[in-house]
């Protein structure tokens, strides 16, 4: 798995689902060359072809209404992931019908919003609405035997990527139970029915691709655990008001604004306020947001950064806060690496120029409530900027529970925040131990040599069975320091870890 990891976190979470959806369709119009599928690929490839023109065509029109970053690359997944569940065209008078989707689904994201954050999946509230308008709907046509080898292997890697797995086997088993108890409940066959809704329903395109859209699902594990019971009760078409049968799209447009309402609103444009270089090859980037938000010390948040000739990490990151609730602006800390990503040089241009786009705040790692519970928190390379925006807030709070930060760096020069964290020495209860594995000289006695593992741990943190852990950093890292934890007692409960999303 680790070979798989480092395989898929080249790139973004949205970059992956690109080629995910062009691998469906490439599929799809061999198996219809093949005759297997009774859609043509010239059917396939004009349908998918023009839903992504339209996409980009109409998404520039209200870019440019709302003066708002053009972002090509959600206007093409919108488009994609229409020629998948809508018919392929199989004459140029559904033309009309095309237009009218891929329309309403960009407009979607515009008209239905609060505070330019948009409510629904834009696939699944255009195909509601044409439904009731011209009275065409999405047939899910990829919800084929054929396709479903393609469909649940890509999905299964972009389910890890983005770690919601969890959520996508509550909503698929969900979705299974409710239908079998409805069907057996009607005197039908059950064993018929768990064969179409794994083999000819929508159910596993929907749960990978539309059900973990991060705009418009729950940030949160708890509530994204109750999305997915929602979306999965509602999924099957035994469920109905009188005349009026839920579909998938139904479903999720309901399980969408029970995720709005549960999930804070923040969108906003971020100016550039400061830069400062706060360790070798690092820097913290002070941005002031237009308008203000409230976040938890530890979450993260989306960043979107127009810029020419994006690479295959595209104009999207999710990065963590590193600033406290307690600080007027939000700061990042970003390392940089050779070669870099586009979306990093970006940010080193000209300062007057840099502003970013933010939004879908969330994440669970964040501090306990109760305040005599013991922490201890360890961090990797760039993984300190959670670290930062806790202790931040618990210094400017004079918060004085008890907290041990070991904090693992290559060199001292690596080593960023350290203001932060001695000034939290001085004034409340955080303990930092700098573990540096190239350590040359130092006579302080917070620096040690070395790595961090279950010796260092036990010595520095002797009553580690009373703390709950915090890791934050690569993910091997992470991996590894679970696997010293749990083997020396700590139990599973008592340990947090923070993921930097490839699709970050």
């Amino acid at each position: 798995m680790n070979y798989i990891d480092t395989i898929i976190n080249r790139v973004t979470m949205y970059r992956l689902l690109l080629y995910y959806l062009l691998f469906i369709l490439g599929v799809a119009m061999i198996l219809g060359a093949l005759g297997i599928l009774s859609y043509s690929p010239y059917s396939i490839a004009f349908t998918a072809s023009y839903f992504v023109l339209a996409c980009l065509g109409v998404n520039f029109i209200f870019a440019k209404v709302y003066d708002a970053p053009t972002n090509w690359e959600s206007s093409i997944l919108t488009g994609l992931i229409l020629s998948l569940i809508i018919t392929p065209a199989s004459s140029y008078h559904t033309v009309p019908f095309l237009t009218a989707a891929a329309g309403l689904a960009i407009a979607s994201k515009y008209l239905l919003a609060i505070r330019n954050k948009h409510i629904f999946n834009p696939v699944a509230i255009a195909v509601v609405l044409t439904a009731f308008g011209p009275e065409e709907s999405a047939s899910w046509w990829v919800g084929t035997s054929a396709l479903v080898p393609v469909i649940l292997i890509g999905g299964l890697l972009l389910g890890r990527k983005v770690r919601r797995l969890g959520m996508i086997s509550v909503f698929v088993a969900t979705a299974i139970i409710t239908t079998v108890l409805l069907i057996w409940l009607e005197g039908r066959d059950t064993a018929l029915a768990i064969q179409n809704i794994l083999l000819r329903s929508s159910l596993l395109f929907l749960a990978f691709v539309m059900l973990t859209e991060p705009w418009t699902s729950p940030t949160t594990n708890s509530k994204r655990i109750i999305y997915a019971i929602l979306v999965g009760i509602l999924f099957s078409p035994s469920v109905h008001i009188g005349n009026i049968h839920s579909t998938p799209e139904i479903a999720l447009i309901i399980g969408n604004i029970f995720a709005f309402a549960v999930t804070p609103t923040v969108k906003t444009r971020l100016s550039f306020a400061r830069r400062r270089t706060i360790g070798q090859r690092t820097e913290d980037i002070e941005f002031t947001p237009e308008h203000p938000f409230s976040f938890t010390p530890g979450q993260y948040i989306e960043i979107t950064l127009p810029h020419k000739s994006p690479d295959s990490r595209g104009l999207r990151r999710y990065f963590t806060i590193a600033s406290s609730p307690t600080e007027d602006t939000v700061h990042f800390g970003i390392r940089y690496y050779e070669p870099g990503s586009s979306f990093k040089k970006a940010l080193r241009k000209e300062d007057d120029e840099l502003f970013l786009s933010a939004g879908q705040l969330g994440g669970d790692f964040t501090l306990p409530k109760g305040k005599k519970q013991k922490l201890a928190f360890i961090a990797g390379g760039i993984g300190i900027t959670p670290f930062r925006s806790m202790v931040k807030y618990l210094t400017d709070t004079q918060d004085d529970r008890s907290v041990k930060l070991l904090y693992a760096e290559n060199t001292t020069e690596d080593i960023t925040y350290s203001d932060v964290f001695e000034d939290a020495r001085r004034k409340v209860h955080v303990d930092t131990t700098y573990v540096v594995s190239n350590l040359q000289s130092s006579r302080s006695p917070y620096m040690r040599p070395g790595y961090i593992d279950k010796q260092l741990i036990t010595s520095l943190v002797p009553d580690y069975l009373e703390r709950i852990f915090y890791i934050s950093g690569p993910q091997s890292m992470v991996v590894a320091m679970k696997a010293n934890l749990t083997a020396i007692g700590v139990p599973t409960s008592h340990i947090k870890s923070d993921y930097f999303f490839g699709y970050a």
